[in-house]
């Protein structure tokens, strides 16, 4: 069963997802191994995740491997249609095209959740909150899940805290090998991918602001500044200020920054960060774009409220008039502007990521019944064992403690 844009699309899906494949050499081992020892057998996994050529390559994988796999995407426009078509014709469960209402949206989580899955992977947590809300029949059978984004990972211990969470998931977000490398490096370099694709304006010279200095904040500034830009960092927490100061960034609050800014990146994981008091007093022209999870950082409300025309002058580029003239651009409507204006995070990087989630799966497997409902972090075998994999296919070798190096870490009669 599936629910796609166009099946015709799948020859070229195929192809994008044959070229991720070949750039993600740990997932493909992985697979390998899958093939033959079959560890997910018999498991029926739902999965709530962007429909990218990448995730295709970690669904095969599972596939491969054992699993049934009911697929839909986790942003309205983040599904790659030909992907989604060569996956329906490959055996996945697929619900998922470009352009979904938001009742479409929410009934293709359904559509996944009427599999009865007993693993959940979610990007987001709006699978994962869904069956809470309106499946609680299926948890009992449901072994656990994972959860991809920092968004995520937020509302998912918000439920534990609250008493809420009856299933453990795990964190993948949370690796090292995840969000040290694709929050950081994939972040960065997708999301000014898809401000150029949606505007070809030139960064050199630019005053970008880019709002909050997490991973993701920080690989987008980094990137900024790489390309010629004059990066400004707005945050709320002290310690990741201090970090964008010591990393040779100005910092300020955002109401400061909107005067001067020409282009405002959001990657915050919150609410109203670009809201009307900041849009007063932008300069004519100015580009506002997200990079976080939800389309509610940059607040398209007050936007709507302030304007008194808009029209699309670009592939997901809208112009907003305000009544004194002045215009102001949003990219890619407030979403995710790499997954919508571009294509997402480069295969290489999502590698790690997806090789996390691939195993992380096989340990909820091989842990059933012994976890309590709670967010946990990968486990740090897991962790390391994607990080030796990609450096083994990257050609790189690395030292290995001695055994006296090994007893002296161990030990503590070592002094001066």
């Amino acid at each position: 069963m599936f629910e796609v844009r166009d099946v015709g699309l799948a020859d070229q899906g195929r192809l994008q997802i044959e070229w991720a494949e070949s750039r993600m050499p740990v997932l493909m081992m992985l697979r390998r191994r899958f093939s033959e020892e079959k560890p997910l057998k018999g498991v029926v996994v739902g999965a709530c995740l962007h429909v990218t050529k990448e995730t295709a390559v970690l669904v095969r994988t599972l596939k491969i491997g054992g699993a049934e796999v009911a697929l839909c995407s986790s942003n309205p426009l983040s599904c790659q249609d030909d992907v989604a078509a060569a996956l329906a014709l490959d055996g996945i469960h697929v619900y998922a095209w470009r352009g979904q209402s938001v009742d479409e949206y929410y009934r293709s989580i359904e559509n996944v959740l009427n599999h009865s899955p007993n693993i959940l992977l979610d990007d987001g947590a709006d699978l994962i909150v869904t069956l809470h809300r309106r499946y609680s029949k299926l948890i009992d059978a449901c072994m656990g899940g994972n959860e991809e984004t920092t968004t995520g990972v937020y509302r998912l211990k918000s439920m534990e805290r609250k008493g809420e969470l009856k299933i453990p998931i795990i964190a993948v977000n949370n690796a090292e090998t995840k969000w040290d490398f694709d929050n950081v490096y994939g972040t960065g370099q997708s999301t000014l991918d898809g401000i150029l694709r949606a505007t070809n304006i030139l960064l050199a010279g630019k005053n970008v602001v880019v709002a909050g200095y997490g991973h993701c904040g920080r690989g987008i500034a980094w990137r900024a500044r790489g390309m010629g830009a004059h990066v400004i960092v707005t945050e709320v927490d002290p310690i990741k200020a201090l970090k964008a100061v010591m990393d040779g960034f100005r910092v300020m609050p955002m109401i400061e920054a909107a005067r001067i800014g020409d282009i405002f990146i959001t990657a915050t994981g919150n609410r109203d960060v670009v809201r009307a008091e900041h849009i007063d007093v932008m300069r004519d022209g100015a580009i506002l774009c997200n990079a976080g999870h939800f389309d509610v950082e940059v607040s398209v409300r007050d936007l709507e409220i302030m304007s008194i025309s808009k029209r699309r002058v670009r592939p997901y580029v809208d112009e907003y008039r305000l009544r004194d003239g002045r215009r102001i651009y949003l990219l890619a409507e407030g979403r995710l502007v790499n997954l919508v204006a571009a294509e997402g995070h480069p295969s290489e990087v999502m590698d790690m990521s997806f090789s996390n989630q691939a195993l992380c799966v096989e340990y909820l497997i091989e842990n059933r019944g012994k976890l309590k409902p709670g967010v946990y972090d990968v486990p740090i075998e897991i962790d390391r064992t994607v990080a030796s994999l990609k450096l083994e296919t990257l050609g790189v070798r690395i030292d290995r403690l001695t055994e006296e190096q090994i007893e002296y870490l161990s030990s503590f009669e070592y002094g001066t």
